[in-house]
């Protein structure tokens, strides 16, 4: 059975056999596969082609199919590819790139169609490739090579899976990745708005999207705290001259806000990252090795100059805030601080239900100019890296190419409730900045030694954080989360008074409640609720202002009238719980 790459990749070619057979004239150029499916570009001439004609284009791609049968190629000089291809500008270009390059040119026949191929097909498409495992997508346009001064042509998408049952699912979890849009769910429970006024990538959260922010800050700050974390505060702004040092300024200077005094020429620049800041503090006195290790840590927003097309709701923002922190510790105590580190990340994501597997980033030996630091202490660093995961028992897999510049680093990766892979907390190992500043303690032994640092952080950004969990919950957070924990709904206006004892009860409890004193039914105000997801709501109506109790309901249920002692101790329990 072929693999799903080339079976995809067999689909594009197949696309473009069909697109050219119903619409004559038209020219195909690049069609690869891509996850989930494949695209073609063409140049449709004087044809359109729309989502209204996927019907048509599919029932003639699966009648093209049933007669390829067999793949084979054949390798032609550039002279005899730039004949075959006088007709279409687009192939001639890419063999004459290919000859220039030195490429042997290759022509791949499937069924009785050829085309300009590296490869990577169906051996036989009509056994191999499920008729019923594709789907045609939708229409965008795209400039060719990618290049805006270059023609516009049509891009048709495809999907393809092995079985219909795939392909299914994947439609089904798409459409639920839709209804879970964190820009959708920010926008229905007002946790977050952008301003045109203030600027794209610049998002401004509204009180109830503060919650959200604040809990998952004082969560990773309580975790950090309990294990010898001290809090430090930075500046936003710093010269120029401390990122050169650092390196950050060769590798990301492009990224930078540059940010222009009226007082000095000093050049300073918004702060992308917190690390340099943090040694500085380090640098500030002479230190021991019985000061160490020496972990700082703070809750704080950093500034890069993404570019706006890249700009995506909470995912990919221009004011990004970290929950960062920095360890200076001895090689010898390095094990012991990535073990803390990993009993932190499991508590965490145990809290936010996502499970999770570990990426061992490492360096890309066949990139080394990538890099900065010796050879000798990355491979260090990525043997104390391997070990500590073995010895975790972690469910890890090795990427090389993915380090940081300055060092390797342990991606935790988190599942969603779709099973979408997202890269979250991270532990950083670095041998590299600590010498660059310089920085120093003293050993047993009277002699200077320089100390290694290690990168942390547990949820990471926040803004990205939570557009990730906010699509997990789908907006039903749990108790100790939820900007709004419980609602108290008075049948009417006899009961309003009570009601206002209970929400003051309720408060004066740490918990966050309000109170519906709309005019509307009691049907209505727990549907208004609901859409909310507001987890629990306390009903009042004669017999509870009677008995001094609440009828509790659930999200889920209706749990019955409690007196409201009962309510606050069971709500107060969930919450510490983190439940």
């Amino acid at each position: 059975m072929a693999e799903i790459e080339h079976i995809r990749h067999t689909l594009a070619h197949l696309l473009a056999a069909t697109v050219r057979d119903l619409y004559p004239g038209a020219k195909n150029a690049i069609g690869p596969s891509i996850d989930n499916g494949f695209y073609q570009d063409f140049d449709m001439g004087s044809h359109k082609v729309s989502e209204e004609d996927f019907p048509k284009i599919e029932k003639r791609m699966r009648e093209i199919l049933k007669t390829w049968t067999t793949s084979s190629h054949r390798e032609v000089t550039a002279e005899e590819a730039q004949k075959e291809y006088a007709w279409n500008e687009y192939k001639a270009e890419l063999a004459n790139e290919f000859a220039q390059g030195g490429k042997t040119i290759t022509f791949y026949r499937l069924g009785d169609f050829d085309d300009l191929c590296k490869g990577g097909h169906s051996e036989n498409p009509e056994k191999e490739v499920n008729p019923d495992g594709f789907k045609l997508d939708r229409v965008a346009g795209a400039y060719w090579r990618a290049d805006s001064s270059k023609k516009m042509l049509t891009r048709i998408y495809g999907l393809a899976f092995e079985t219909k049952g795939e392909l299914d699912h994947y439609i089904a979890m798409r459409e639920e990745a839709k209804k879970r849009d964190h820009r959708k769910i920010g926008k229905e429970l007002d946790l977050f708005v952008f301003s045109d006024l203030v600027g794209a990538g610049l998002p401004l959260f509204t009180p109830k999207g503060t919650v959200l922010r604040d809990e998952i800050s004082n969560f990773t700050q309580e975790l950090r705290i309990k294990r010898g974390f001290q809090k430090v505060w930075i500046p936003h702004i710093t010269k120029t001259d401390l990122y050169k040092t650092s390196g950050h300024w060769a590798k990301f200077g492009h990224e930078l806000f540059l940010v222009k005094s009226q007082e000095t020429d000093t050049d300073f620049v918004l702060k992308p990252m917190n690390c340099p800041h943090h040694q500085q503090i380090y640098a500030g006195k002479p230190r021991s090795y019985r000061d160490l290790p020496l972990r700082y840590l703070e809750t704080t927003t950093v500034y890069r100059d993404e570019k706006t097309g890249e700009l995506s709701g909470l995912s990919r923002v221009r004011a990004i805030t970290q929950d960062d922190s920095h360890i200076f510790c001895t090689p010898e105590q390095i094990e012991q601080e990535f073990q803390s580190i990993i009993e932190m990340v499991k508590i965490f994501f145990t809290a936010v239900t996502m499970p999770f597997r570990a990426r061992l980033s490492f360096r890309d030996p066949k990139t080394p100019e990538k890099y900065l630091g010796e050879e000798a202490l990355w491979q260090k660093a990525q043997d104390i890296i391997l070990t500590i995961a073995k010895n975790n028992n972690l469910d890890y897999f090795i990427a090389e190419g993915e380090a940081a510049f300055y060092g390797p680093k342990i991606d935790f990766m988190a599942y969603d409730a779709l099973g979408r892979e997202h890269q979250l907390a991270t532990p950083q190992l670095d041998f590299v900045q600590p010498a660059r500043f310089e920085l120093k303690y003293s050993d047993k032994d009277g002699t200077e030694k320089t100390p290694v640092m290690i990168h942390l952080a547990v949820a990471g950004s926040l803004e990205r954080f939570l557009s990730v969990y906010i699509e997990h919950t789908a907006g039903v957070f749990p108790l100790w989360i939820s900007p709004i924990q419980a609602r108290v709904l008075p049948i009417g206006e006899g009961h309003q008074a009570f009601a206002h004892e209970v929400l003051e009860q309720l408060k004066a409890a740490g918990i966050r409640a309000e109170l519906d004193e709309s005019n509307e039914s009691l049907g209505k105000k727990i549907r208004e609720a609901k859409q909310q997801k507001v987890p629990y709501l306390l009903v009042i109506g004669d017999q509870e202002v009677a008995a001094k109790t609440a009828t509790l309901e659930s999200r889920e249920a209706k749990i019955g009238a409690l007196p409201i002692a009962d309510i606050v101790s069971k709500l107060t329990a969930e919450i510490k719980a983190r439940a």
